[in-house]
């Protein structure tokens, strides 16, 4: 079985891109190593094809070769963070009109064009943070993705309220330096969270 995983720098987390099986320093390489030990019985294949800065129309761009070309069983996508810290960063606006145009052109080209199972992941903001005033802008752009999710994703993780939850009582930088790129302890709390939603998608292999 394929898996795919796809996004950001969250994803990319330091891979060696001359190799799509090595999987970085961050939740994939977390998920993969336990989604590998949970399940014995099926042969694996993990790849991972996010890039540092990318953002929804760079995926777009990407989806014939790193989508439909790769004819992944599974995709792990990952994105949307980049789409509001442009905007804060760099003067790069991604209005809620294009963020929805450009990702429904990638889950519609994974479910019907790839006909793979798809495993959602919102993008956060940890509270705490030097980035909260970034949030309301987050907050509509998961508005966006959960709407979406409900029409293609095959389960969802709702990592925003997840790790605002867990930072009520919990520094966020138990997860994050900088509130955005997850630490190992973020990655492996963010693996474990796949782990379990990934479960309904390998029930019938």
């Amino acid at each position: 079985m394929k898996i795919l995983f796809q996004g950001d720098s969250v994803t990319d987390a330091g891979r060696d891109r001359n190799d799509p099986h090595d999987m970085g320093s961050g939740y994939p390489k977390y998920a993969s190593a336990m989604i590998a030990d949970a399940y014995p019985e099926i042969e694996f294949e993990f790849i991972n094809l996010g890039i540092s800065g990318h953002r929804t129309e760079n995926l777009v761009a990407r989806l014939q070769s790193d989508f439909v070309d790769i004819a992944p069983d599974v995709v792990i996508l990952l994105i949307g963070v980049n789409d509001v810290w442009h905007h804060f960063s760099h003067n790069i606006e991604t209005t809620p009109e294009y963020f929805e145009s450009n990702l429904r052109k990638i889950l519609t080209t994974i479910k019907e064009t790839m006909g793979a199972k798809l495993l959602m992941i919102e993008p956060f903001l940890l509270y705490g943070s030097d980035k909260v005033n970034m949030l309301e802008e987050l907050d509509e752009k998961i508005r966006i993705e959960r709407a979406l999710a409900q029409e293609f994703a095959d389960a969802y993780l709702p990592m925003q309220a997840i790790f605002a939850s867990e930072t009520i009582h919990t520094p966020y930088t138990e997860f994050s330096g900088d509130g955005v790129h997850p630490n190992a302890g973020g990655a492996g709390f963010i693996a474990q969270h796949v782990l379990n939603a990934i479960e309904p998608l390998l029930a019938d292999q």
